[in-house]
């Protein structure tokens, strides 16, 4: 067996994460949300956060597949909701940046509460309805090959690390970045998930009338 098959899952799941993700986005919103905690109570909810997103996503990962067939539920199916999904949340990203992975209410809930790794930076921030989307989509796609498999769940290891290092700098990258940064970044982002989901539902709707 080649490693070519392994290397190019973990690129193409590295890209998707990142970009559904958006560790800088996440970033900027986390020292919105954060604007009176001392550095030490950010640090701390940041890597509870990305602990708690890395066990989630994983887990959809590896058993998401086998759920959906508990369920009944066909990968063409899951493919063309999923694509549908991350598209919508590719046009909140670049019309209104953020507002389907954390509602106006959450936020305003965030900025309440003394610890928010769990709700909502955990849940829906980087853990959203769309990363767990991906993940299932990603593993479909190793068709249950080892290495590929490995190569993904390694490609979210990496987006997490990402994503918490841009956590624990999120009031540098937000400085650094301004309101104005930070929009244009999580836009040219939503436009480049659109494409991913896009040829993601499409690839279902193939699969549901049976063309290759």
């Amino acid at each position: 067996m080649t490693t070519a098959p392994a290397v190019q899952a973990f690129l193409y799941a590295l890209v998707a994460l990142l970009v559904i993700i958006d560790p800088i986005g996440t970033a900027a919103l986390f020292a919105a949300m954060t604007p009176n905690d001392t550095r030490a109570e950010q640090a701390e909810q940041a890597k509870r956060a990305s602990l708690i997103a890395l066990i989630v996503l994983a887990a959809f990962g590896l058993a998401g597949e086998g759920l959906l067939r508990a369920l009944g539920i066909g990968l063409p199916a899951m493919k063309v909701a999923g694509g549908v999904l991350l598209f919508l949340t590719a046009a909140d990203m670049v019309t209104a940046h953020g507002a389907l992975r954390a509602t106006p209410r959450e936020r305003e809930a965030a900025r309440r509460t003394p610890d928010i790794s769990v709700f909502p930076l955990a849940i829906p921030l980087i853990a959203g309805p769309g990363a767990m989307t991906t993940m299932v989509l990603l593993r479909s796609a190793a068709r249950g090959d080892f290495a590929s498999v490995a190569a993904i769940e390694l490609a979210l290891l990496v987006a997490i690390a990402a994503t918490l290092a841009a956590l624990l700098a999120a009031r540098a990258v937000a400085r650094l970045l301004g309101e104005v940064g930070a929009n244009v970044i999580g836009r040219v982002l939503g436009v480049l998930l659109a494409a991913m989901a896009a040829q993601i539902a499409l690839d279902g709707v193939r699969e549901s009338l049976g063309l290759r």
